[in-house]
Parts: structure tokens; C-alpha cells; sequence
């Protein structure tokens, strides 16, 4: 019998492929039943039973308890995992992906720096994870607000990094030039935007903001996979 050796798991095509691409199921299916499980309560509605999807933020599942006032462990649970898996997989795939463009050097050196952005928006997606936000609001409004930043400068360096690659087809720098445009557009929102407090309209546009730049994340992240899906296992 065969046994999977460690090499083959561990290898660049699946840290670059197989791994994000269960991570990204993962995370879906953990948010879906942090969703489910979530009791209920929106910042403007604390009577509102289950999670709302134009209204509670995907931190209001990470909370420790909800909005109504009940009791929040395992949708906080389900919550912190998702984030957890996604952090820890994202440095494990920016530290391979330089890896990649070593034969140029302008190349390498840039998806260097792309990728110690990219260890930035990471562990603030773990830190995010493990920050509730109605313990440790201040903590936990860093870490989240701080994913986009990192991951802007990320996008940013990897779309030129693509694009002058030879290796990758232009297309995956359009789809990082996406991902980037994505986020660079979020930051305005998170800076710019009304405030989720002002009233249940601003609430709406900022959650569904939010909802828009994590599908955007996901999209890009399984885009991605199948830029380097032509590498050997």
C-alpha cells in the first residue's frame, strides 16, 4: 500500500492548489453554520431571531454573545475556526508563491514584499478571528480593518508580479487586478463610508459591503488556484 508521503502533501502544487481550495470550502461551510447557529439580533433590531443576512456583520457571529443577549459559543466557535484555517493557509501559500518567479529578479523581489503583506493581512485574519467584538472591540476592529489594508499592498505588487511573469497566463493578473480593485474600493467604504451606527440604511450598505469584498476575496483566491493548476503535483 502507498502511503501519501509528506513531500507530496507539502508540495508547491498543494500549497498552491489543493490546500486553498479546501480552505475556501471550509470556510464557507463554517460561516454557513456559524450562520445557522447564530440566536439572533441586529444592531438595530435586538428581537430579530437568526442572523439576518443584510444586517449582522460576519462579526456578530464571532461575538460572545449575541445581540439579543444570548449566549454565542458555537457560531463564536465556528467563526474563529473559519478564520483560523483561512490565516494559516494564506501564509502557507504566500510564503511558496515568490518561490515561483525566481528567475526574475525584480520579479522575486516584489513578490517578497507581496508576500510580507500578505503574512500582515494573515495573522490579522487570525487575530480577527480571536477577538470578539463585544469583548474587545478596539482589538478587534484593528485586526479586521487591517486585513484590507495588508492584503491591498498584496494584490497590488502580485498584479504587477503576474503580469510581467512569463510562466502565468495575463488573465491571473487580471484577476488579482480584480482582487485588488476589490479591496482598494472597500478601504474607501471603511473610511468613507456612514458609519453602521448613523441608522438601519447605513448598517444595510456597510454589511452588504462587507458580504461583496469576502465573495470578492473567495473569487479571487479559487481564480488564483487555477493559475498554477498546470504545475506538477
Amino acid at each position: 500500500m502507498n502511503l501519501i508521503s509528506a513531500d507530496t502533501i507539502f508540495s508547491k502544487y498543494a500549497k498552491l492548489v489543493y490546500i486553498p481550495r479546501l480552505s475556501i470550502f471550509l470556510f464557507i461551510l463554517f460561516q454557513i453554520v456559524g450562520m445557522l447557529l447564530y440566536p439572533g439580533g441586529t444592531m438595530f433590531n435586538k428581537a430579530s431571531i437568526g442572523y439576518t443576512f443584510t444586517e449582522n456583520f460576519f462579526s456578530d457571529m464571532g461575538a460572545y454573545a449575541s445581540r439579543n443577549g444570548e449566549p454565542n459559543y458555537l457560531s463564536m466557535i465556528m467563526f474563529s475556526f473559519s478564520l483560523t484555517i483561512v490565516g494559516l493557509t494564506f501564509i502557507l501559500y504566500y510564503s511558496t508563491l515568490p518561490f515561483l518567479f525566481k528567475d526574475n529578479k525584480i520579479n522575486y523581489s516584489i513578490a517578497l514584499f507581496g508576500t510580507l503583506s500578505a503574512f500582515g493581512g494573515s495573522i490579522c485574519l487570525i487575530g480577527t478571528g480571536l477577538t470578539p467584538s463585544d469583548l474587545v472591540l478596539d482589538a478587534h476592529i484593528f485586526f479586521a480593518n487591517n486585513i484590507f489594508h495588508c492584503f491591498l499592498i498584496t494584490a497590488f505588487l502580485y498584479t504587477i508580479v503576474i503580469f510581467r511573469s512569463s510562466s502565468i497566463k495575463k488573465k491571473y493578473s487580471l484577476g488579482y487586478a480584480f482582487f485588488f480593485l476589490s479591496i482598494f474600493f472597500y478601504v474607501g467604504v471603511l473610511h468613507f463610508g456612514p458609519s453602521a451606527h448613523l441608522n438601519n440604511s447605513a448598517l444595510i450598505f456597510q454589511v452588504v459591503s462587507q458580504k461583496l469584498i469576502v465573495l470578492a476575496f473567495v473569487f479571487s483566491v479559487l481564480h488564483q488556484t487555477f493559475g498554477f493548476s498546470n504545475l506538477k503535483p
